[in-house]
C-alpha cells in the first residue's frame, strides 16, 4: 500500500532531531511515498531534502499561534494526505485536523515533554525510545495507540585516508595523536564542561600519546566552554570546530567518542558514532541506558562526574583490543536495530494499521 504522508516540524535549528526528520522524510520519498513537508520559513531543512518532497511555510511562531494553526489546519483539509506526523511540541500543539478530514495524527516524540494540551489530541503516539513510551502510557495516554520505533542512521561512506590525513592537517592534529571527538549544542544539559573537566584529568594521566579533543557545535555557552578550557589549561589540546552539518569525517578520524550529557531522551549521537565503528563512551542517561550495553557495545559513566568520565576515557584509549570490540558491536548493534530498512519499514506499517 502507497500511502501519502505530510510531516510537520516547528523548530528553527539542525540538531539531532531535525537531522533525524530529514533522514526518515528522505527515506520514504525515496521509496516512492508521495511526502510532503512543512517547516518555518527560514529553516535550513529544505536544502537537505529529496527533490521529489513537496514543500510548505507556515511561520509556527512561539505560543498558540492561531493564524499558523488556522493555516495548517487549511493546508491539512485540502491536501487529503493519509498520515499527518508531527514532531515536537510546537508543531503538534498548532496542528488541529479539520472535523471532515479522514488524516490520521501522528504525534513523533523525542524527549519527555508536557503532554497536556500539546499531544493529547493526535490520534495515535510515537516514542522512540521504551522509556518514552512507558511515560506516554504514565501521562494518560491510550497504551494501544503508543507506539516505540527508534530512530535510524545510515551507515556512512568512507573516506579515502588522504582525505582524513589532510583534514589532521588543516585541523593541526599531529598525525600520532589520538582524537576524542564530541559534537552537540552548547547548552548546560549537553555537559561539555563536565566533558573539559574530564579531559583535563585524562590528559594528566594520558602521556603515552598525544591526545587532541575535537568538538563540534555551537550555542550560547561558547564562550563560557572556551574560557572554562582555557582555565584548565587545555588551549592547544583542544579544537572548536563549529557547526557541521555532516560530521561524518570527524567521526571517521576519531578513536574513540564521548557523549558528556546531563540529560538525553536518547542519544542519536551514538547511533552515529556506532554507524561508523567508533567506540563510545557515554554518562549514564535514559537514553544512553536503553541503547548501551556495558562493556559490550560501550562504556557508562555517571551524570556529571568528570573524574568518572575521565577513566572511562582512559580505559578505551589505552587499550585497543577494547576499543575495536567496542566499536565493532556498536556498527553491529546499528546494523541490526537502528538501520533505516528496518525503521522506515516499521513507519509504513504504522501508517497502514492506523489508516486502516
Amino acid at each position: 500500500m502507497t500511502l501519502s504522508s505530510l510531516h510537520i516540524l516547528g523548530s528553527p535549528g539542525l540538531g539531532g532531531a531535525e537531522r533525524f526528520f530529514i533522514r526518515l522524510v528522505n527515506a520514504l520519498a525515496a521509496r516512492h511515498e508521495k511526502t510532503a513537508v512543512v517547516v518555518r520559513p527560514k529553516s535550513p531543512v529544505p536544502r537537505f531534502l529529496h527533490p521529489s518532497v513537496s514543500l510548505h511555510y507556515v511561520a509556527m511562531r512561539n505560543g498558540w499561534d492561531l493564524f499558523s494553526a488556522l493555516k495548517l489546519r487549511a493546508l491539512i483539509g485540502r491536501s487529503a494526505y493519509a498520515v499527518v506526523q508531527t514532531y515536537m511540541g510546537r508543531a503538534t500543539r498548532l496542528t488541529r485536523m479539520p472535523r471532515s478530514c479522514s488524516s490520521v495524527h501522528v504525534a513523533r516524540l523525542g524527549g519527555y515533554y508536557k503532554i497536556p494540551g500539546y499531544y493529547t489530541h493526535a490520534h495515535a503516539w510515537v516514542g522512540n525510545t521504551k522509556g518514552i513510551c512507558d511515560y506516554l502510557v504514565r501521562q494518560g495516554l491510550p497504551s494501544h495507540r503508543v507506539f516505540h520505533i527508534p530512530n535510524f542512521v545510515p551507515l556512512p561512506t568512507p573516506l579515502p585516508a588522504e582525505d582524513l590525513a589532510q583534514l589532521r592537517l588543516q585541523w593541526h592534529i599531529p598525525k600520532e595523536a589520538q582524537i576524542v571527538f564530541s559534537l552537540g549544542r552548547f547548552v548546560a544539559k549537553k555537559g561539555f564542561d563536565d566533558l573539559l573537566s574530564a579531559f583535563s584529568v585524562l590528559c594528566q594521566n594520558h602521556s603515552a600519546r598525544p591526545t587532541v579533543l575535537v568538538i563540534a557545535g555551537d550555542g550560547p555557552e561558547k564562550e563560557a566552554l572556551q574560557k572554562h578550557s582555557d582555565v584548565l589549561g587545555l588551549g592547544a589540546r583542544v579544537r572548536w570546530i563549529g557547526w557541521h552539518d555532516e560530521p561524518s569525517p570527524f567521526f571517521q578520524m576519531s578513536d574513540v567518542f564521548v557523549c558528556p550529557s546531563r540529560h538525553e531522551p536518547l542519544g542519536n549521537v551514538i547511533l552515529e558514532a556506532w554507524s561508523h565503528g567508533v567506540p563510545v563512551v557515554s554518562t549514564r542517561t535514559v537514553g544512553a541506558v536503553e541503547l548501551v550495553t556495558e562493556n559490550h557495545n560501550g562504556l557508562l559513566a555517571p551524570v556529571a562526574d568528570p573524574l568518572a568520565l575521565a577513566q572511562a576515557l582512559l580505559q578505551v584509549l589505552k587499550d585497543p583490543v577494547l576499543q575495536k570490540d567496542l566499536g565493532k558491536n556498536g556498527q553491529r548493534t546499528v546494523q541490526e536495530l537502528y538501520c533505516q530498512e528496518r525503521i522506515v519499514g516499521q513507519y509504513q506499517e504504522l501508517y497502514e494499521r492506523l489508516v486502516r
